[in-house]
């Protein structure tokens, strides 16, 4: 059995890294529990890569001997040169938009997104997911894996169930978005499943 904590608060994240744990029978993946008593590590790599490894090897000095899993991941949307990137959880608060006061951080980046991208046809919004995990442990890091899932931002947003872009985000293999999937299926499609099985993949290769 392996072990490996995850370094997130993101309720999200968590969500999804628990229903990975499911799917993997030999492994557990658990909560960094001193988390919240951290100061975060700045996360300003120009790649999400850089950020994830960032992020692992410090977290892992917190918790000796154990492997502590990381990642960074957003979106990128080919008619915008590739934004938000590894900017996305900040995109419309990095551009100064402030949009619905009362909307969350996820609404307000969701809704600065459809602004970027008002007037553009259906044939020009291609996007994906891209997930960088990385995994380490006594502040080095052992090994990054990525997942990507190719998709299209929708017009407006569909679904409950996800978080970030994933209303947005539309998956022509089930004809839905993100956050229109249980969570065994996003695990399966998503490009943060994609990037934790590749992560496994390459531990088992290496024991």
């Amino acid at each position: 059995m392996i072990t490996l904590y995850a370094a997130t608060s993101n309720p999200g994240k968590l969500r999804d890294f628990a229903a990975a744990a499911q799917e993997e029978s030999d492994v557990a993946i658990l909560p960094l529990s001193n988390l919240e008593a951290l100061a975060p590590p700045a996360e300003d790599e120009p790649t999400f890569e850089g950020n994830a490894r960032v992020k692992a090897v410090y977290y892992s000095r917190s918790l000796p001997g154990e492997i502590v899993v990381a990642d960074d991941s957003g979106l990128e949307v080919d008619s915008l040169g590739g934004e938000p990137g590894v900017r996305s959880a900040r995109y419309a608060a990095d551009a100064g938009f402030a949009g619905d006061p009362e909307a969350s951080t996820d609404e307000r980046n969701n809704l600065y997104l459809l602004a970027r991208l008002g007037g553009v046809p259906a044939s020009r919004r291609k996007a994906r997911y891209r997930c960088v995990l990385a995994a380490a442990r006594d502040g080095a890091c052992l090994i990054t894996a990525e997942g990507s899932v190719e998709g299209e931002i929708l017009v407006a947003p569909r679904g409950n169930e996800g978080f970030g872009y994933d209303p947005l985000f539309y998956l022509p293999e089930p004809g839905k978005t993100m956050a229109e999937i249980d969570l065994a299926t996003k695990h399966r499609l998503s490009h943060r499943g994609r990037a934790l099985r590749a992560l496994l993949l390459t531990m088992s290769r290496q024991e």
